[in-house]
């Protein structure tokens, strides 16, 4: 973000929303240890990946090549999407998820100058480019595209490979957000942020005017004395029309 922003990630008002919401009732959102079985299995099942996608597709059907890691990497991505989808049906994440709508919504408020309060901040979108979904996603298809300079090793160098690319992989995938989230002017980076952007209607939810209210606050908490007056200026200045165009919480980091 700019200087005149508050420097926080994308999903530490999330964070704070869930874990400050005054109207939780118990077994709500707090109740995380449940999701660690579901959390673990996933993570499990993510280094397994190659190692099953090696012997089913080079093996039984001589897969290789690039065909090989864009087979991996859609497999990966489906399971990926899956996982979205399922946990999306539970009742305590559909909160959750309602709180991470409102975190974009207000961000979005702020970065487009209006006024913070659960009624300007609600007519703003719950897509961000710099959501960790949109990060996720981009992290999916980096991978494709780096692992494909490993070519076919052996299994062992195949699984280290994995491991090794990590910081590659996460720190590509993390200038491509920063990048887009600078440029989103531009047409084509609007196309190629689409799929992204797209996902977060799995990971967001339309928020109520109170989850709107403590996503406010959250911000605020975030926020330096310059920020806050920055903030509270804008109550008292006259209202300023937004186009279509600002509303979406596209970013201007």
């Amino acid at each position: 973000m700019s200087g005149a922003q508050p420097k926080l990630s994308g999903e530490s008002v999330l964070t704070s929303a869930v874990a400050g919401a005054p109207h939780q009732q118990p077994g709500g959102p707090r109740k995380s240890g449940s999701g660690r079985p579901i959390w673990i299995g996933l993570a499990v099942l993510g280094f397994a990946i190659p190692v099953i996608a090696y012997f089913w597709l080079i093996h039984e059907y001589g897969v290789n090549g690039i065909w090989y890691h864009l087979i991996e990497g859609a497999i990966r991505l489906a399971i990926f999407i899956g996982y979205l989808v399922l946990i999306a049906q539970l009742k305590d994440i559909k909160r959750v998820f309602e709180y991470h709508g409102a975190e974009h919504k207000v961000i979005a408020a702020y970065e487009n100058g209006a006024e913070l309060t659960p009624e300007s901040a609600q007519e703003f979108s719950t897509e961000h480019v710099r959501c960790g979904t949109n990060f996720l996603l981009t992290v999916m298809l980096v991978t494709i595209v780096v692992y494909a300079f490993v070519g076919r090793p052996s299994l062992p160098y195949l699984i280290l490979s994995r491991i090794v690319l990590i910081p590659v992989v996460a720190g590509l995938s993390y200038e491509v957000i920063r990048f887009a989230a600078k440029h989103m002017d531009r047409r084509w980076v609007r196309i190629a942020m689409r799929p992204g952007l797209a996902l977060q209607r799995l990971t967001t939810r339309q928020p109520g005017l109170d989850q709107l209210e403590v996503a406010i606050a959250s911000l605020k908490a975030a926020m330096t004395a310059e920020q806050l007056a920055e903030v509270a200026a804008r109550s008292t200045a006259p209202a300023r029309s937004l186009s279509p165009s600002t509303r979406p919480a596209f970013g201007t980091a």
